[in-house]
């Protein structure tokens, strides 16, 4: 499983934010949310959905699945002249980042997660970079299905 490297541009993004976390995990609840307005943005640059993740500077050094963080559920805008007023903005920074591809289910997700944080990073000439994480839902992508298919964004910077 080896990544694409990625110097990604910055990205303006339009979407619902929630805080959270993966004992109090609400990720449905956002995302029906979202789904229900998302025809309301207009300009936007891809048909592809954005599953965001903000986590605090420390949420990785002791994990702990009680650590708060905030999810978003976004898609990518050409600009922001047309926000509808029950949704967020967020420019995404550029960077470098890790581009994972991953196959099946989200409860099936954690292996896969484990690999990249326990066994990939570490033994890579990169370290994480304190910036947003994500991943595309594109046109491969197929909610609870075991066919499913999605990028995974992880920020990464030169030890």
């Amino acid at each position: 499983m080896t990544p694409r490297i990625v110097a990604l541009k910055s990205k303006n993004l339009v979407g619902l934010s929630q805080e959270m976390s993966l004992v109090d995990n609400r990720t449905f609840e956002l995302w029906k949310n979202f789904r229900a307005h998302s025809k309301k943005v207009l300009n936007r640059s891809s048909n592809d959905f954005i599953s965001l993740q903000e986590y605090p500077i420390d949420y990785f050094q002791v994990f702990s699945p009680a650590k708060k963080f905030v999810k978003w559920a976004c898609v990518e805008v050409v600009n922001f002249d047309s926000v509808p007023e029950e949704m967020n903005r967020l420019v995404l920074e550029a960077g470098l980042y890790a581009v994972f591809s991953y196959k099946g289910t989200a409860q099936n997700a954690q292996a896969f997660f484990q690999y990249i944080y326990g066994e990939w990073i570490p033994k890579s000439k990169y370290n994480l970079d304190d910036r947003p994480h994500f991943e595309v839902l594109g046109a491969k992508y197929k909610n609870n299905d075991p066919d499913s298919e999605e990028e995974v964004w992880i920020p990464i910077k030169a030890k």
